[in-house]
């Protein structure tokens, strides 16, 4: 956890959370908290949207707040400071909340694995990367003719890169690229795997269309085939749906797969009554538990986000109070040519779907 000032050692939750409160008044239309999904509810409390991490960039830049407050990870500022006017402010309230698979990927090696594969390929590969990525990773894609995509729209995303060129070079995540390729009906043969630390021979993926960076979600690989069993097992009857950050065999033997936002979805559609076996990160099971008691939504396997866990009412309370003293600390900014090149990949993003 991000070291909580001092001054707020001694504070009850109750005493905090009526100062987040007033300062939230205080500050009215200046002030937009984004809470992302996954957030505790103590944080996602003070969130005016709350949302996966593009939806609530997207409110980000739609919004018309000097002060842009974002509860969730570091990749996610940075996608709402590169949307956002210039005159906006956005604060991270713990900037050591880092996204572990947005940090399998850099610029620098995508670039090298851009290369070696162009040696192969020639000139008709277009990148993707995850919305989960760095701002560098989305401006290295921007500058390729590619586009950024989400759990949501990468397929569309997909085929939209497939109008556009023979092969797709997709990263950090090997479990959505992956999935994504064989739910378009794509061979698994003609699915190749890009370990940055350990390369293979370019001319071993010759034969590849779809070309994945091994990097992964540590919550959603934490799920296994034997807890869906399980599962099946301990609630006969049971809807199961994961998310597709979820290695392969574990998306097979679910009901079915979505974002995070569709995960959400299922169980708001669900009938009354149901059973619904989520596997996702568990603070949105217990929230989505808390808010549908005409339904059972139990997790597939507890598995917590460390760092989207980080957030707490003192980093809350600690950035709203010095935005009031007009402060602000935590600023989350993107060089003007990275956020340039990143936003043309998220616009044509947006353009594909």
């Amino acid at each position: 956890m991000s070291k909580i000032p001092t001054a707020y050692q001694g504070m009850s939750d109750e005493e905090m959370a009526a100062r987040i409160w007033a300062i939230k008044a205080q500050l009215g239309a200046d002030l937009t908290i984004l809470g992302h999904h996954y957030q505790r509810d103590e944080s996602i409390q003070f969130a005016d949207y709350r949302g996966d991490s593009l939806g609530l960039s997207e409110k980000a830049a739609k919004t018309t707040s000097r002060y842009i407050v974002f509860c969730g990870v570091h990749f996610m500022a940075e996608t709402a400071a590169i949307l956002a006017s210039p005159a906006q402010i956005v604060v991270q309230p713990v900037l050591e909340a880092l996204c572990p698979m947005a940090s399998m990927a850099d610029a620098r090696e995508a670039q090298g694995a851009w290369e070696l594969l162009t040696d192969v390929w020639g000139d008709t590969i277009v990148p993707i990367t995850y919305q989960n990525s760095t701002a560098d990773v989305k401006a290295f894609v921007g500058r390729h003719g590619g586009a950024v995509c989400t759990s949501a729209n990468a397929r569309q995303v997909f085929e939209w890169a497939f109008q556009r060129g023979e092969h797709i070079l997709f990263l950090p995540d090997e479990h959505l690229g992956t999935n994504t390729a064989l739910d378009m009906g794509i061979p698994r043969e003609q699915v190749g795997v890009w370990n940055p630390l350990k390369p293979v021979r370019p001319q071993y993926l010759a034969n590849a269309r779809v070309v994945v960076w091994k990097g992964f979600c540590s919550v959603h690989t934490r799920f296994t085939v034997a807890q869906v069993q399980a599962a099946r097992e301990r609630y006969p009857g049971c809807y199961v749906v994961v998310h597709p950050e979820c290695p392969r065999p574990v998306v097979e033997a679910a009901d079915s797969h979505g974002s995070t936002t569709g995960i959400v979805r299922v169980v708001q559609q669900a009938a009354a009554g149901s059973t619904i076996v989520v596997g996702t990160e568990h603070h949105l099971v217990e929230r989505l538990d808390k808010e549908y008691p005409d339904k059972q939504v139990v997790p597939l396997a507890v598995s917590v986000c460390g760092t989207m866990a980080m957030t707490r009412l003192p980093h809350i309370l600690y950035v709203l109070e010095r935005i009031a003293a007009g402060n602000p600390v935590n600023i989350v900014s993107v060089d003007a040519k990275t956020a340039h090149w990143a936003r043309l990949a998220l616009q044509r993003m947006l353009e594909a779907s």
